[in-house]
């Protein structure tokens, strides 16, 4: 058994430097939904110390929202701006001496390229221009990952460790009260469901198969250095490697 065990970092709201120790991958906002210049040579820096894989999270350029409300930008204006910002972080990054490993969208842009075929299609077509042997990261069995595999890049299939699923495999949306996990061990249940048993319970009690190539917890919550620790130490006791996903075998 193995899995990425990946965290959203360099928001500007979390303890970085106490998350990244804890984790095997780092994706690393891009100064439109949150961060800037110095918050990405931080978070660079951080993840090249700790051996951790560096990629970007570009989302929409909208601080107030924190990139959680949708915006109806044009096709060809998400593939435009998610140029720029994996340009802005890898050009950061390779200054660093890093080299960026994976892509993934950030909040309501994940959540429409999950659904959206011609909006999964521009960001696939941008990271494969920018960099084809990026990997492409998106929510399991999404149009992303199926964007991704289409346009020749390497994906992961993401799940999430904190974060409530819909019957249809999709996350519960954040204005629904039960969308976010609060409780560890209800997290960690989860997660196990994931490793061992391929899938999840949703919100309403259907089970759900589910690819789990690599497991996101959101880096904003205010718990998230203690929760990531606890998920890694159950992972690591029930013998599941922890890797990076273009980590060797």
């Amino acid at each position: 058994m193995r899995i990425d065990f990946n965290c959203d970092l360099g928001e500007g709201c979390g303890d970085d430097a106490a998350i990244i120790p804890l984790v095997t991958s780092a994706s690393i906002a891009c100064g439109a939904h949150a961060g800037d210049e110095a918050t990405m040579r931080t978070t660079l820096r951080l993840c090249r110390e700790h051996g951790v894989a560096a990629g970007a999270h570009p989302g929409y350029p909208d601080r107030a929202t924190f990139g959680r409300v949708d915006m109806p930008l044009p096709v060809a204006e998400i593939e435009r701006l998610v140029a720029a910002q994996l340009t802005l972080l890898a050009d950061i990054a390779a200054s660093e001496g890093v080299r960026l490993a994976h892509v993934k969208p950030h909040g309501a842009l994940y959540n429409r390229a999950a659904r959206d075929r011609s909006v999964a299609d521009a960001i696939a077509g941008a990271v494969f221009r920018i960099d084809p042997q990026l990997i492409l990261v998106g929510l399991s069995g999404s149009q992303l990952t199926a964007a991704g595999e289409a346009a020749g890049l390497r994906i992961a299939h993401e799940v999430f460790a904190e974060r409530r699923y819909e019957a249809d495999g999709t996350l519960t949306p954040r204005s629904h009260p039960d969308a976010v996990i609060h409780d560890l061990d209800a997290a960690i249940a989860q997660v196990r469901g994931f490793v061992r048993d391929g899938g999840v319970i949703a919100r309403t009690g259907e089970p759900i198969a589910l690819r789990a190539d690599t497991l996101c917890l959101h880096g904003d919550r205010a718990d998230a250095a203690p929760f990531a620790r606890a998920i890694r130490e159950a992972l690591q006791a029930d013998g599941v490697r922890i890797a990076a996903v273009g980590a060797p075998a």
